[in-house]
């Protein structure tokens, strides 16, 4: 079939991304699904980092490529082997399809799944090859899922089925920021009731991190960020206090609050300088979490003294250490409920058309979540 995708054909444009369109709207010719795979089309498709960072470089990937990641969307088709969807069923789709056969799948940790990482960084789909495809040859897949695009094929692996009644911009919402944001705090970190949370960067996940700490009842929780707009929205969640990253003493203010610093601290904007600051906000026993992803070439110093004598944690969080077909559920069932108002991260929908444009709110930290409808 033919349909309309968002293609990747060069890294780095020059912003305003208005101006320079590095996706271009294409018609692209999509195979039917083989086995264990689905044909969907797709609702709606969120703008996450993640997806700026290879349009930027910072995360280079197999190119031409068909972006996007954070979607939800309906069943079409059902490709030989897939017995537990039906046509017309809503899906979310997950950026890391898990085989359910390796090491890390048999043990429970489905986002290291090693065959879906290797997928992933050769564009391709969990079962091998490509399924997108243009005059010149085929397309790469963006992490399984290539969602700014009218329909997708993907593994049945990269798909949690929903209830057709949540809305399709809510429900794309789960498939990244929520369980990446949620699931550094409750499976990645296990915050429990009544310890102290500090959460830097606040985009789509770093946000879902502050819901994810209120909803467990951790106290205090701070948040922290160089836009006032978004320590305002940040506020508007609950009981959270907030810190702008830009004051000098950022790093002293969090330690104030918290009595010498928290017990968890979250970095979630992929930058070695807040990774650093988080590592000086975390008390003595405590633990720093990242699941920020800034360039490859990036590292950290840490000071191993301390690390040893104050039997400091430093940890690394990716997809929120989820298993989507147990973890998905559970958080839409916390929105149903009022606890998980991801709803609040929206900051508006735009057609296909305008992605480009909607990619420098992005940059310039003006959008939490924009969602392409189609």
């Amino acid at each position: 079939m033919q349909t309309i995708a968002a293609v990747l054909r060069t890294m780095g444009a020059a912003r305003p991304y208005a101006d320079s369109r590095p996706l271009s709207l294409e018609t692209v010719t999509l195979d039917p699904p083989g086995r264990d795979e689905v044909l969907v089309a797709i609702k709606a498709a969120g703008l996450c980092h993640s997806d700026l960072s290879v349009i930027n470089g910072d995360r280079p990937r197999p190119l031409p490529m068909a972006l996007g990641h954070e979607a939800a969307g309906v069943v079409e088709a059902l490709g030989p082997g897939v017995t537990d969807l039906e046509i017309g069923e809503h899906v979310v789709m997950v950026f890391m399809p898990s085989c359910g056969h390796c090491d890390p799948c048999a043990g429970g940790r489905p986002a290291l799944c090693e065959p879906g990482a290797a997928a992933n960084g050769k564009g391709e789909l969990l079962s091998g090859g490509r399924r997108l495809h243009d005059a010149a040859g085929a397309l790469h897949h963006h992490l399984g899922c290539s969602a700014f695009a009218a329909h997708a094929v993907v593994s049945r692996r990269s798909l949690v089925k929903v209830d057709c009644d949540l809305p399709f911009e809510h429900a794309a919402l789960f498939g990244c920021a929520v369980l990446t944001g949620v699931g550094a705090v409750v499976n990645t970190a296990q915050v429990r009731a009544g310890q102290s949370v500090v959460v830097i960067g606040l985009g789509g996940v770093g946000l879902s991190s502050v819901l994810g700490a209120l909803a467990a009842g951790a106290s205090p929780v701070i948040a922290v960020d160089l836009s006032e707009d978004k320590l305002a929205l940040a506020r508007s969640l609950g009981p959270v206090q907030t810190v702008n990253a830009a004051d000098p003493d950022a790093v002293e203010q969090v330690r104030a609050l918290t009595g010498g610093g928290a017990e968890f601290v979250f970095e979630m904007a992929g930058s070695v300088r807040a990774l650093e600051a988080a590592w000086r906000m975390t008390r003595r026993g405590g633990t720093t979490v990242t699941a920020g992803l800034p360039p490859p070439e990036a590292a950290l110093a840490v000071n191993i003294v301390q690390l040893v004598a104050e039997e400091r944690s430093l940890k690394g969080s990716y997809i929120g250490t989820c298993v989507p077909a147990r973890d998905i559920p559970r958080y839409v069932a916390l929105f149903r409920q009022g606890r998980l108002p991801v709803d609040r991260l929206l900051s508006g929908s735009i057609p296909l058309a305008d992605i480009n444009a909607a990619f420098d709110d992005l940059a310039e930290g003006r959008a939490v979540r924009t969602v392409v409808r189609f």
